[in-house]
């Protein structure tokens, strides 16, 4: 079952944002902010933004490569592996 996200009003926001800081930095979960009973935008830490970053700039690489593929365009397994074994050890 889908977790339910944290919420919090903008007007909550404004009042006390160090209490957002730090349940978003406690929890490790997104804390979606609503406005007029919208959300409006979506706080994450910056470990959580850089982890996502991460894995959206590995799945950039595998479509690229994908597309590569479809064109008949290619790369030698060795730099292949290379590069990922350089993308990994940014973790």
């Amino acid at each position: 079952m889908p977790r339910v996200p944290d919420i919090m009003p903008v007007t909550d926001l404004r009042q006390d944002a160090a209490a957002a800081l730090k349940r978003v930095r406690a929890t490790k979960q997104p804390l979606v902010i609503t406005q007029r009973g919208r959300a409006a935008a979506v706080m994450i830490s910056v470990e959580a933004y850089e982890r996502d970053e991460h894995e959206r700039q590995i799945l950039r690489l595998l479509a690229q490569g994908e597309r590569e593929i479809r064109a008949g365009k290619g790369h030698a397994l060795a730099a292949v592996l290379a590069e990922v074994d350089r993308l990994l050890g940014d973790t």
